[in-house]
Parts: structure tokens; sequence; C-alpha cells
């Protein structure tokens, strides 16, 4: 018997206004971590997708959300899938070492949202996500993993109100 494919993954957008450029010398051991920590990544228990530039084997080369800004833009088939990656494997020494290279936020720079299986969300939809959970708070259709909500939670609000459609592509991995 076939295990049932889940009717949703979870999608998360991480924004990091860095310190300095990533060719400068400050930002070495940040940029040596990228493939390590993204081949972790990949082969996580759980990684669905995530956002990489045109060629590139990251996406520390688009700047949507600003010229100093990079963005992390992911699926995962569930939450803690997601939570484990991120605190529980050798992403976490970048995490530890983050005020190194990245400016203290200010506002929200982490934002998770179900999305239906299959689904890659654009970057434009994953800024959506970030604005309203910056304006609006914590809900269904954009939290943290402190304020977390459950697919069906999420399912049910967009059934309430459809999300917007926003146009940008992006290439991916896996």
């Amino acid at each position: 018997m076939t295990a049932p494919t889940p009717a949703a993954h979870l999608a998360q957008l991480n924004v990091s206004t860095l310190r300095h450029p990533l060719d400068d010398p400050r930002s070495a051991h940040f940029v040596e971590m990228l493939d390590p920590v993204n081949a972790a990544a990949d082969d996580a228990p759980g990684f669905v997708w995530r956002l990489v530039g045109e060629g590139a084997a990251d996406a520390t080369g688009l700047r949507p959300a600003g010229e100093n800004v990079i963005i992390n833009l992911s699926v995962w088939e569930t939450q803690e899938a997601l939570w484990d990656f991120a605190y529980r494997s050798g992403h976490l020494e970048v995490m530890r070492r983050r005020r190194e290279w990245f400016e203290r936020h200010v506002e929200a720079h982490l934002v998770l949202w179900w999305v239906p299986a299959g689904h890659i969300p654009t970057v434009g939809e994953a800024l959506e996500r970030l604005a309203d959970l910056r304006a609006n708070g914590p809900s269904p259709r954009a939290f943290t993993f402190a304020s977390a909500h459950t697919a069906a939670e999420s399912a049910q609000q967009r059934e309430v109100m459809p999300p917007s459609r926003s146009g940008e592509s992006a290439a991916a991995t896996k």
C-alpha cells in the first residue's frame, strides 16, 4: 500500500539584509557554507523544492527585496521537516553566526504558509505573504514557527478569501 499524497506543503521565505557584499572577505565564511548547507537541505527528509537563480546553485544573486537583501524560498512536506533542518542540522551553525553577516531584523523576516501539494510559490507570492505578516500579524495565511497554523486552517482561510495571483516565475531545484 502506498502512502497518501499530502494535500498541503509548507512554504517558507526568509529575507536577510547583508552587512557586507557577498564578495567582501567578511562574508567569505558565509559564502563557503552556502553549497554544503544547500546540499544538506536538498537531501533533508521532507524537502520538496528551493528557489535558485537562473543557472545558479542558490538564490543569492536574486535581489527582489532590495539590493542588499538576500532571500531563501523553499517548500517542505511538513513544518516539522523544516524545523528539523533549520534547527537540528548543520544549518544551525549558520543561524548561530548570522549576526556576523546580516543586519538585525527590525520587522518580520520569516514567513510560513501552506500551499497545495505540487504548487511552487513565486517570489511575488512569497513577498506578498511577508508583507501580509508584517501588516496584519500572524494568521492562517502568513505565520511563523511561534504562531503556527495548520494546513486545515489555511485551507479554510483560502475558501473565505482566495489568494491574489502574483506572476513571477523562478528556477527550481529537485
